[in-house]
């Protein structure tokens, strides 16, 4: 049977998922946390720092000269602490379809261990917010910003998700909803596709050279199926164009 003009079939060794944005929706603890982190540190309105910052390590937007400028590390982990603690209050929840793909993806006993998570978060972070959105837990762990040297959009989180599972990243598919996290996994040397739901269609479709754009863009997960076939994941994309989710910030 023929496919829809729409969907393409892509075929990878394993699939590297962002968390934030991509698998849950943990905006208004983030929006509140920053917030108050505005009002703190004189950064007036919070919403551009919101936009701007979305998909780094906390550390790194914390450290940084023209945001918060904090360089004591005592200081640091605790702000990322307080920050963090801000944003699980905020009831962070599943996106739509994420846990449907990742059940199908756990279904089968070889595709199960062939998908991870790369947040930007801390691994405090993580292990709070992923059992509290019932997402399913990579059986492999997951990769946080705690277990590398560069966060995105540098190349290394990837790299390093690639590597807990055993793959060659060329073979892998990065999954993501910041250019930050596509720009990490195209330096990587991953496929990636990118969801329409931190940002507009058009901010990757006109993504700037350094970026790069992704390979795939669709709106949301419930536009991704995935089968086992031949040793390898097979997913079905529905890219069709549609109203996106980009309104979460």
């Amino acid at each position: 049977m023929a496919l829809p003009d729409s969907e393409e079939i892509v075929t990878v060794d394993a699939i590297l998922f962002d968390l934030d944005g991509t698998l849950i929706d943990s905006t208004p603890g983030v929006i509140s946390a920053w917030k108050i982190f505005a009002e703190e540190y004189k950064l007036g309105s919070h919403l551009p720092v919101v936009q701007k910052t979305h998909g780094r390590r906390l550390a790194d937007t914390l450290k940084d000269e023209t945001i918060c400028n904090i360089q004591d590390t005592k200081l640091l982990d605790s702000e990322i602490l307080r920050f963090e603690d801000l944003v699980i209050q905020g009831s962070p929840v599943a996106l739509e379809g994420a846990i449907e793909l990742l059940t199908q993806l756990d279904s089968h006993h070889d595709m199960r261990t062939r998908w991870t998570i790369v947040t930007s978060a801390s691994r405090y972070y993580a292990t709070q917010c992923i059992p509290k959105c019932k997402i399913p837990v990579p059986l492999s762990g997951f990769v946080t910003a705690d277990d590398v040297s560069e966060g995105k959009p540098k190349p290394r989180p990837y790299l390093e998700g690639a590597k807990k599972l055993g793959i060659d990243v060329t073979k892998c598919l990065v999954i993501e909803d910041a250019p930050s996290g596509v720009q990490s996994g195209n330096s990587a040397g991953a496929k990636t596709l990118a969801v329409c739901t931190s940002h507009k269609r058009e901010d990757f479709e006109n993504c700037s050279e350094e970026i790069k754009r992704p390979t795939y863009i669709i709106n949301d997960l419930t536009r991704v199926r995935v089968n086992w076939e031949n040793d390898k994941i097979q997913l079905m994309i529905d890219t069709s164009r549609g109203p996106d989710g980009s309104a979460m910030l």
